[in-house]
């Protein structure tokens, strides 16, 4: 940290009690008083540096004259400083101590008017020759220049602007070897290389974000991060320093329990320092308004803890809707266990809060605006990186609901209303909804057949793989109509299977004009597998029809299916996806 000494005479002040003597031999005639501290001086010396002392004391009389300076910057700290100066005494000027000698130099009027090389012109060479150079310094001056009594002269003389200044220009510059080395630059954001035998060192971009999150109150970090947007800072690295701050001056954002607790309690966070609910609700609101507002620069895992945070802390509506559309314009990079936000509203019913993730969805289809030509266009192209994202967030959702479906409290309109966001066309399979309807179906077995059949409306069946389907057929907990679409659409994938095994085979072996010896042996051998292939889904087929003929002598399954012949006539909407032909069906299940 550099230093300018003044001054050459010993050390002459003294204190007893709350009171600073000058043994200079002569008697005091000023007694100044600065907060609970008195000072008994000599006129001569003050007021031949000080305009403000000058004046102050030109019309007293040769008695000892007494004044108040309550809200002199710096208090009696600088003022004993700048009483030493005004004697000659040794003092020494620093980055902690500069700030607040600037402004005690300007409160008392001490330009070059009274006296060459006077507190004004010294202080104000060392903070544009040595503080504003140096990041350490300037960080230094700038928490100095927050103090109470100090502040608003700091502002009026612009010294807070300059060291903030200097702090942007430091943190854009892409070569820190032009200015003093930071306070701390940890060992994982140094990477050691080697050019033509010289050992050189590079820092990475996030040098100084440890700096500014521990030594800046918000309003100067908000200052600052301004600034360096102004300098063309990229959003990427706004975004990265606004969370390193968050997640150092925000205690209830790192805790793994987060449940709802009253903004009267208070948070330990480290060197015997709380933190009240209050003051970090206000901190949290602020932050959100700091984040860029371009998309996908904020990491969503750290979108979704603030969220999280927003929630326990009871932050304000807009606060909340802003993280839900930053969140749901990104949804496509959420990990699964970040959407589990627990419920911790007053009037929680769920286990989780359903509601804000439906919110987060739909900003996302608002984004992707999936009912519009523009993604009929994509499908139809077979555009499938474009489609990337609704399709990772369908799979997302899937599994979301598999995670709350089990929670007794969850209710059928508000599972079908989530589900039912994903287009069905964005989904390969259809097994993870399966799962996610088989599980609530599982934990809210009072469901009619009704609201089941509703439920399975959000299913394809054409779209379960071979194992989900074998599940679903044995799944006593679905519909009926929903087991029986099963069956048939499973034994007509089965046909298509025989088919294409039966006309593969034969074009194969249309083809082979001459078969030598070994030729023969692996031909034979590869009819041999598919007449077994083929047979194999021959007895699964047939089990399948058994299945049906027992399903049909059950009393409900003849009411069921005698429902159906009666409106063979009419074409009904397949609860497990496209409309199918009832009638169409049973006519197939029958050959």
């Amino acid at each position: 940290m550099a230093c300018l000494k003044l001054g050459s005479k010993s050390e002459v002040f003294h204190l007893s009690g709350h009171t600073w003597l000058c043994s200079a031999g002569l008697k005091p005639d000023v007694m100044i008083q600065v907060d609970e501290q008195s000072f008994h001086l000599h006129k001569f010396p003050l007021l031949s540096r000080s305009g403000y002392l000058e004046t102050l004391f030109s019309k007293a009389s040769e008695t000892t004259s007494v004044a108040q300076l309550l809200d002199i910057p710096g208090g009696p700290e600088t003022f004993l400083l700048v009483a030493k100066f005004c004697y000659g005494v040794r003092i020494e000027v620093n980055a902690e101590n500069v700030v607040s000698l600037r402004c005690a130099a300007e409160y008392l009027q001490m330009s070059e008017n009274y006296g060459d090389a006077n507190l004004i012109y010294l202080t104000e060479s060392f903070l544009n020759d040595n503080v504003f150079t140096n990041w350490e310094d300037s960080i230094k001056a700038l928490e100095r220049s927050r103090e109470e009594k100090v502040l608003p002269l700091a502002e009026e003389l612009h010294i807070v602007s300059r060291c903030i200044g200097s702090l942007a220009m430091k943190a854009c510059a892409e070569d820190t070897s032009l200015f003093h080395w930071p306070i701390s630059v940890p060992e994982e954001v140094t990477t050691t290389t080697y050019w033509n035998g010289i050992q050189t060192k590079a820092t990475s971009e996030n040098w100084w974000f440890n700096d500014v999150s521990s030594f800046l109150d918000f309003p100067m970090y908000k200052r600052f991060i301004k600034t360096i947007e102004s300098r063309g800072a990229k959003a990427n690295t706004i975004a990265a320093s606004v969370t390193h701050y968050a997640k150092r001056n925000l205690p209830l954002l790192g805790c793994s329990r987060q449940t709802g607790s009253s903004p009267e309690e208070s948070t330990n966070y480290g060197d015997d320092i709380y933190y009240s609910q209050e003051d970090q609700r206000t901190l949290l609101e602020e932050i959100v308004e700091l984040l860029p507002s371009a998309k996908c620069v904020t990491s969503t895992k750290f979108l979704l803890r603030l969220l999280r945070t927003s929630m326990v802390l009871h932050a304000s509506q807009v606060t909340q809707e802003n993280l839900e559309k930053k969140i749901g314009e990104q949804l496509d990079e959420a990990a699964l266990e970040d959407l589990l936000i627990p419920n911790v509203r007053y009037s929680a019913e769920t286990l989780y809060d359903i509601d804000s993730i439906q919110r987060i969805l739909d900003h996302f289809m608002l984004t992707f605006d999936s009912s519009s030509s523009i993604f009929e266009e994509r499908q139809m192209m077979g555009d499938s990186h474009s489609l990337r994202p609704i399709k990772k967030v369908a799979s997302l959702i899937d599994g979301y609901l598999a995670e709350v479906a089990s929670d007794e409290n969850l209710k059928l309109s508000k599972f079908q209303a989530l589900g039912a966001l994903i287009p069905e066309d964005v989904r390969p399979m259809d097994d993870g909804i399966y799962r996610a309807i088989d599980i609530y179906i599982k934990a809210h077995p009072w469901l009619t057949e009704s609201e089941r059949e509703q439920l399975c409306l959000l299913m394809n069946c054409q779209k379960l793989s071979l194992e989900a389907c074998t599940h679903a057929a044995q799944n006593e907990r679905l519909p009926l109509r929903v087991m029986v679409q099963v069956l048939f659409f499973e034994q007509m994938r089965l046909r298509t299977s025989v088919a294409g095994w039966l006309f593969g085979s034969d074009s194969s072996c249309g083809n082979i004009p001459e078969l030598d010896g070994h030729n023969n042996a692996s031909a034979s051998m590869t009819m041999n597998g598919m007449r077994e292939r083929v047979y194999e889904l021959e007895k699964e087929c047939m089990s399948m029809k058994q299945d049906l003929d027992k399903l049909v002598k059950t009393k409900e399954g003849r009411n069921f299916f005698s429902k159906i012949f009666g409106l063979r006539s009419k074409t009904k909407t397949s609860p497990c996806g496209k409309g199918n032909d009832d009638a169409m069906m049973i006519h197939e299940t029958k050959n």
